[in-house]
């Protein structure tokens, strides 16, 4: 057991070495390998949905595409847990059909969602059909606040968001330099990508979340990775900077390679 509560059924036990404070607590766990970061976070994901649900009824999961993130889900599929009592959400998806090979829903679905008795009625994929971005934005934040009960201006809390980090610095689809960054009211956005649109959420309803993790693995992640933990810097350049949640619990679990420069 780790000093901060976390049981890695693992051989990489990591320390949580707890950064900065006092509104939020930060996080950072260097782990052996690939295979030991999605470990830690599967421990992660299922002790923070065991306390939700002892706690308030109901785990709320915000999900995050890409390869580190398919492993959890493909760890995640041979576990036990309280599923009946999971709300699954999307953190950002391509602009796509939830059928393309590029889309997240599609990917966490095969991966593990398809596998486990989650209700359906409780899975909220972000919406990409009516072939016009911003429409399915403010669908898309209308069913965030049905789901949660929450009306304007109140803020949905989500137990847990995961998230990842591009190699530009990016996360969930929130690129640098681009508009979404500067959006501090709205729930869902437009992400733009080369052109071409994604939906995302926003940092602001990211950081009303009760615990957030990053997970980062791989030698191409070490620049990024290196400026999103600096001290100081660019938060247009280094996006995922722009993530620190208000009062909750935030957790970078990295492998070895992508933390050689920290």
């Amino acid at each position: 057991m780790s000093r901060h509560g976390i049981n890695l059924h693992n051989d990489h036990q990591p320390e949580w070495n707890q950064c900065r404070e006092p509104e939020m607590s930060v996080h950072q766990s260097v782990l052996a390998d690939f295979a030991a970061v999605v470990s830690a976070a599967q421990t992660l994901v299922l002790e923070t949905a065991s306390r939700a649900i002892a706690e308030r009824g109901t785990f709320r999961l915000a999900l995050s595409g890409g390869s580190t993130p398919k492993a959890l889900y493909e760890q995640l599929a041979t576990s036990e847990a309280d599923w009946a009592n999971w709300q699954i959400f999307w953190g950002d998806e391509r602009y796509v059909p939830n059928d393309h090979p590029d889309s997240n829903e599609r990917m966490a679905r095969q991966a593990w969602l398809d596998q486990v008795p989650i209700p359906a009625e409780q899975i909220h994929p972000l919406p990409t059909q009516s072939a016009d971005p911003w429409q399915d934005a403010a669908i898309a934040e209308t069913d965030l606040r049905r789901a949660f009960q929450v009306q304007e201006p109140d803020w949905p809390v989500f137990d847990l968001v995961l998230l990842g980090l591009g190699d530009d610095g990016h996360t969930a689809s929130l690129f640098p330099g681009t508009a979404a960054l500067e959006e501090q009211s709205r729930l869902v956005t437009v992400g733009d990508r080369g052109g071409q649109p994604r939906l995302t959420f926003t940092a602001p309803l990211i950081n009303q979340a009760r615990t957030v993790v990053f997970l980062v693995s791989g030698a191409v992640k070490q620049e990024a990775l290196k400026r999103a933990l600096a001290a100081t810097g660019d938060s247009q350049q280094t996006p995922a900077r722009l993530i620190q949640p208000v009062a909750g619990q935030l957790y970078w679990l990295l492998d070895r390679d992508a933390a050689v420069l920290l």
